[in-house]
């Protein structure tokens, strides 16, 4: 890890921590060598400092909107940060080559599959870029949420630290069963995702994927399971 890298850890890593009380424990499931995907609920700009700080010494990448570069100081952070930018409204090959790249070498990647901050913690429809991104490196996924920190500036502004809570589920491959991934079973694929990842929220915070009764697996694949 660079100085810079170091400098940008200890400074997010602060701050973060002065705003919240982070149960973070689960963090310790995280494997500790391998690529893996990182799946993640998308609430607000907390997220993921806590995350990216909290799993190092792994080297981790997110892919955050190519927009944000137009700040200076936020391109330095981010590109210190080895940040992969995505473009808009189209698809961006270079950024999922990038991202492959990574996790050729066996690091991770933090990915928000709702792609906007929902305010209110509760998950929004998923879009399906992290499918392609699983069957192409065949990296496992592993679905870590969070829940608590929707009212962390009304808490910031009473000078009231925020509970952050931090949930995570096991790692899964997918697969797409020897058929065409055509758009419609690309979405039953990331519903399969989203409700691994609902399953680990509160009720309250499920959202689009309320309905964790209807979950399926038949595109997932847990490590040591035939099926």
């Amino acid at each position: 890890m660079t100085f810079s890298q170091r400098l940008v850890v200890a400074t997010f890593k602060g701050i973060t921590s002065l705003i919240c009380r982070i149960d973070d424990a689960q963090l310790k499931r995280v494997p500790k060598q391998g690529p893996l995907i990182i799946v993640t609920n998308h609430v607000n700009v907390l997220e993921i400092p806590i995350i990216y700080t909290r799993v190092q010494p792994r080297r981790v990448h997110g892919m955050v909107l190519a927009e944000r570069w137009k700040n200076s100081i936020w391109r330095w952070i981010l590109d210190t940060c080895e940040t992969i930018p995505l473009h808009r409204g189209e698809a961006d090959l270079a950024s999922i080559h990038k991202a492959l790249g990574y996790l050729e070498r066996g690091e991770m990647l933090i990915i928000a599959p709702e792609g906007t901050r929902s305010g209110d913690g509760r998950l929004q429809p998923a879009h399906p870029g992290v499918v392609l991104l699983a069957l192409h490196s065949h990296a496992p996924l592993l679905p870590v949420a969070y829940y608590g920190a929707e009212r962390y500036k009304e808490n910031l502004s009473r000078l009231k630290r925020t509970d952050f809570h931090l949930r995570v589920g096991k790692p899964f491959y997918l697969e797409g069963k020897s058929e065409k991934v055509t758009r419609l079973v690309r979405k039953k694929m990331m519903d399969e995702v989203m409700h691994q990842l609902a399953k680990l929220l509160p009720p309250e915070y499920r959202g689009e994927y309320a309905d964790i009764s209807a979950t399926t697996t038949r595109y997932i694949v847990f490590p040591g399971n035939s099926t």
